[in-house]
C-alpha cells in the first residue's frame, strides 16, 4: 500500500496530512560529490521533498545494459536524500523532455524510422518494458514502501502535449506497477482542458505545469479533477536557453508572488528548477519548431541555486514565502561557496584535427552515399566525411536534405564555408582547384530534439552530396565520439603545422586548493572543452552563454589539464578561469 495517499483535496503521509513543497534537481546534471550540498541547501531552503527525472538515454546506453554509477549512481542520489530528511518524486518517464538530448529516449531506440514512438507500439513499449525489468528492482529499496525516500511516481510526461494513445498510458502505469511499484503514481500536463484530458488516466492523480497564472491554471486543474490534490508538478520559475538568443531570467519578486499564490491555495508544489546544473558533455537537447534551435551548455534555468550551486536572489524570496506557509530550518542560509581567483591558462600545445582524423577515428568506407551518424552507431559527437572530388573549377556542393546539425567545409584542408541546419542551408559555392581534390565535410551533432515529432531526427549528412549535379560518391567516414582524447597527438605550438581548420589545444594550470571555476574563452570561436579529460562542454560564442562552470570535484591539488578543441579559429592561446560567471545579456 502507498505511504502517500489523497484526501478530497490534499495528502496524507502514514495518515498525517502532508503539502508537498519540492525542488526539482537532475543528479545527472550535477557532479556527484556535490549532490549531498545541494540537497542540504534544498532542505535549508524550506523544502520537504525533491524531484528528479530519470534519463533512459544515459542509463541504457545501449539495449540489454543498465549504468548506475557515477553521475548516474541514482540509489546513491536517494539515499543522500533520504539521509537529508528529504522526500522524493520520481520521474522516469520514458520521455523526459527537460531539454535533454532526444528527450531522454536512446538514440538506438528513436533511429528505428518505423517505430512509433510514445504509443503502444510494441516496438516501443516492449524496449520499455526491458529497460525497466533492469531499472526498477535496484530502485525498489528506495521506495516508500520499503521505507525509502521515493513517494510517488510519475508516469509519462505531459504526455497530453503529444498525443492520446490512453493504452500506452495504461500499459505503462501497469507496467510500473506489475515491476513493485506501490507509490502514487501521478501525470502531469499543461494546464489546458485538452491536454489534461489527453495526458490523464482514471485513478490516476493528475498535476499541472504552468510558471504564472496560478488562479486561473489551478480552475483548470480543478474543473479536470474535481476531487484530490491540487499541485503543481512544474512551477516554472525561469527558462533555458538557446544559441545566439538572449539569457532568460526572471524577476525573483514576481516568481516568488506565485509560489505564495499557489501555497495560499493550498496546493502543493514543485518548483522547477530549484537547482538546474549543466548540460555537460554532448547531452544538450534542441527545440525544432519552424527551425531547429539547439540548447546552450549551462543549465542554470535561472534557478533558486545557481549553476554552481550558490543561493540566488530566488533562494531568500522563496524562503521568506515557504515560512509563511510551512516549518523553515532555523539555520543560517548557506554562503555561496569558494571559487578560485583569476587565472590565465597558455595552450602551448597543438594537433589539427583533418590531419590526425584517422589516429583518433578509423574509417567506415562506403562505396556510394554517406552514412548518417545513426547508420555508423553514433550517438552524439562529429563525423569527418572524405572523399576526392573528380571534377574542378566552379561550381556548388549540395546537400541533398540538408545537414543535422552544422557541416564546416574543406577544400585540401581549406576552410570554404559552414552550412547550418537552423538556417536550412543546403548548398555552397566552392571552387575545386584540380581534379582529385579533397573534401572533407566535419557535420556536429549539435543536440538531439527534445520535444514534438522530431525526436530522433536524423544527424550527420542526410542524403546524397552533389557537385554541378553530379552525385559525389565513396566516401570514408569518421565517427568522432571524442570519449577518450588519449590519442591526440599533441606537439608543442611552434612546432605544429598552421592551418586555419579545427584544432585541438592543450595547456596546463596549477591548483593549490580546487574550487568551482568559470572558464572564460575570448578570442575562441567554437568548439568543446575537457578539464582533466572530464568533458565540460560546447562553447560557442555566439552566446549568450560566454563561460563554462568548472565543478572543483573536477579539479586537483597541483597540476591540471586543459583541452579545447576549436573548429575554427582563436585570436591567442590563452583562456581565463574566472570567479564569476558570464551566462550573457538578458532578455530586455
Amino acid at each position: 500500500m502507498s505511504a502517500l495517499t489523497t484526501t478530497s483535496d490534499g495528502f496524507l503521509l502514514h495518515g498525517e496530512p502532508l503539502r508537498i513543497i519540492s525542488g526539482a534537481m537532475h543528479y545527472f546534471r550535477v557532479h556527484p560529490d556535490q549532490w549531498a550540498d545541494r540537497l542540504r541547501k534544498a532542505r535549508l531552503m524550506g523544502l520537504n521533498t525533491v524531484e528528479t527525472y530519470v534519463p533512459w538515454n544515459l542509463h541504457q546506453p545501449e539495449p540489454g545494459t543498465l549504468v548506475l554509477d557515477g553521475f548516474l549512481d541514482l540509489p546513491r542520489y536517494l539515499r543522500l536524500a533520504k539521509a537529508e530528511g528529504l522526500h522524493v518524486l520520481l520521474r522516469p518517464g520514458p520521455y523526459i523532455c527537460a531539454e535533454w538530448d532526444g528527450g531522454g529516449l536512446p538514440n538506438w531506440l528513436t533511429t528505428d524510422p518505423d517505430i512509433r514512438l510514445r504509443t503502444s507500439d510494441p516496438r516501443f513499449t516492449d524496449a520499455l518494458d526491458r529497460y525497466l525489468d533492469l531499472l526498477l528492482p535496484p530502485l525498489l529499496p528506495h521506495m516508500a514502501a520499503s521505507g525509502g525516500p521515493v513517494l510517488a511516481v510519475q508516469v509519462e510526461n505531459e504526455y497530453g502535449a503529444y498525443g492520446d494513445d490512453t493504452a500506452y498510458l495504461e500499459h505503462l502505469a501497469e507496467s510500473l506497477r506489475s515491476r513493485g511499484i506501490e507509490e502514487l503514481l501521478f501525470t502531469c500536463d499543461q494546464a489546458n482542458p485538452e491536454h489534461l484530458a489527453a495526458g490523464s488516466l482514471p485513478g490516476i492523480l493528475t498535476t499541472a505545469t504552468f510558471g504564472s497564472k496560478v488562479t486561473s491554471n489551478l480552475e483548470q486543474l480543478r474543473a479536470h479533477q474535481p476531487e484530490g490534490p491540487l499541485m503543481c508538478a512544474e512551477f516554472w520559475i525561469g527558462w533555458f536557453d538557446h544559441w545566439g538568443e538572449p539569457h532568460h531570467v526572471r524577476d525573483a519578486s514576481d516568481a516568488a508572488a506565485d509560489l505564495d499564490r499557489l501555497l495560499s491555495a493550498g496546493a502543493s508544489v514543485n518548483i522547477y528548477m530549484f537547482h538546474g546544473g549543466t548540460n555537460f558533455g554532448f547531452t544538450n537537447g534542441a527545440n525544432h519548431d519552424h527551425a531547429y534551435e539547439p540548447i546552450v551548455t549551462s543549465y542554470d534555468y535561472d534557478a533558486a541555486l545557481t549553476e554552481s550551486g550558490d543561493p540566488g536572489p530566488k533562494y531568500h524570496a522563496f524562503r521568506e514565502v515557504i515560512a509563511r506557509h510551512a516549518p523553515v530550518p532555523d539555520e543560517p542560509v548557506p554562503a555561496p561557496g569558494p571559487k578560485l581567483g583569476l587565472t590565465t591558462v597558455e595552450l602551448d600545445r597543438r594537433a589539427p584535427l583533418l590531419p590526425h582524423v584517422t589516429t583518433l577515428a578509423k574509417p567506415v568506407r562506403v562505396d556510394a552515399d554517406p552514412m548518417t551518424m545513426e547508420e555508423l552507431g553514433l550517438r552524439a559527437g562529429y563525423v569527418l566525411y572524405r572523399t576526392t572530388v573528380p571534377a574542378h573549377g566552379d561550381g556548388v556542393l549540395h546537400f541533398t536534405g540538408g545537414v543535422g546539425d552544422r557541416a564546416q567545409v574543406f577544400v585540401d584542408g581549406a576552410p570554404v564555408g559552414v552550412l547550418e541546419r537552423e538556417r536550412h542551408e543546403e548548398s555552397l559555392p566552392v571552387r575545386l582547384p584540380h581534379p582529385g581534390a579533397t573534401l572533407d565535410v566535419l557535420v556536429e551533432n549539435m543536440g538531439g530534439v527534445n520535444y514534438g515529432p522530431r525526436i530522433g531526427a536524423p544527424k550527420g549528412l542526410l542524403g546524397p552530396v552533389t557537385f554541378n549535379g553530379t552525385a559525389l560518391q565513396g566516401w570514408d567516414c569518421h565517427p568522432l565520439s571524442l570519449d577518450n582524447l588519449g590519442a591526440v597527438p599533441f606537439t608543442p605550438s611552434q612546432d605544429a603545422p598552421e592551418d586555419a581548420g579545427p584544432a585541438f589545444h592543450q595547456g596546463t594550470f596549477e591548483v593549490r586548493t580546487p574550487a568551482d571555476t568559470f572558464l572564460s574563452l575570448p578570442g575562441w570561436t567554437k568548439g568543446q572543452a575537457w578539464v582533466n579529460g572530464f568533458h565540460l562542454g560546447r562553447y560557442w560564442n555566439r552566446g549568450p552563454q560566454r563561460t563554462l562552470y568548472i565543478p572543483a570535484p573536477v579539479l586537483r591539488p597541483g597540476a591540471n589539464e586543459l583541452v579545447l578543441l576549436e573548429l575554427q579559429a582563436t585570436s591567442g592561446p590563452r583562456v581565463l578561469l574566472t570567479d564569476t560567471p558570464d551566462l550573457g545579456p538578458v532578455k530586455p
